[in-house]
């Protein structure tokens, strides 16, 4: 790996994990636990269109891992990782699709990624009781991913490709 883009990587990732205690200053679970923004997934969308899938990846496994160690445990770790793995699948394949806004790639990936904690709550849980909190769930995905798919959407044009080539 080139020293720019490994340099590059590197402050996206130390960006995300600021945006990721930022955002644990101001919990949104007022009626339904573990709502957030999502505000780390700026960084990561705005990195898998100008750095591509590996390099999203990178940063997102390595936010995850060092935001668990720090602020989290064993079972936030799971919660975060799933979701953070099938979120940037799911926005790797759409994101080539012609005519999609970012703002529908970054949708699509905060569902899967509420989708997938539930799941991983069903099994940590041992029930399927906790399913109805997927509908506040995926609203809150919905109206978090257009924000931060507008506003990467945003950042991607008017940064310039310089500081990411």
């Amino acid at each position: 790996m080139k020293p720019k883009k490994l340099m590059t990587e590197a402050m996206l990732c130390g960006l995300a994990l600021i945006l990721s205690y930022v955002e644990s200053l101001f919990p949104l679970s007022i009626a339904v636990p573990g709502v957030k923004m999502g505000l780390p997934n700026l960084v990561i969308v705005f990195a898998l269109y100008r750095l591509g899938a590996g390099s999203a990846a990178r940063i997102s496994l390595v936010r995850v891992a060092i935001v668990a160690l720090l602020f989290g445990n064993v079972y936030s770790f799971l919660y975060s990782i799933a979701g953070a793995v099938l979120s940037l699948l799911m926005m790797t394949l759409l994101r080539i699709l012609p005519g999609l806004h970012t703002a529908g790639v970054s949708v699509a990936g905060a569902v899967v990624h509420n989708a997938a904690q539930i799941g991983v709550a069903m099994i940590i849980l041992g029930t399927d009781k906790i399913i109805y909190y997927l509908p506040a769930l995926l609203v809150s995905g919905v109206v978090s991913g257009v924000v931060i798919g507008v506003l990467a959407a945003l950042m991607i044009a008017r940064l310039p490709k310089k500081l990411t080539e």
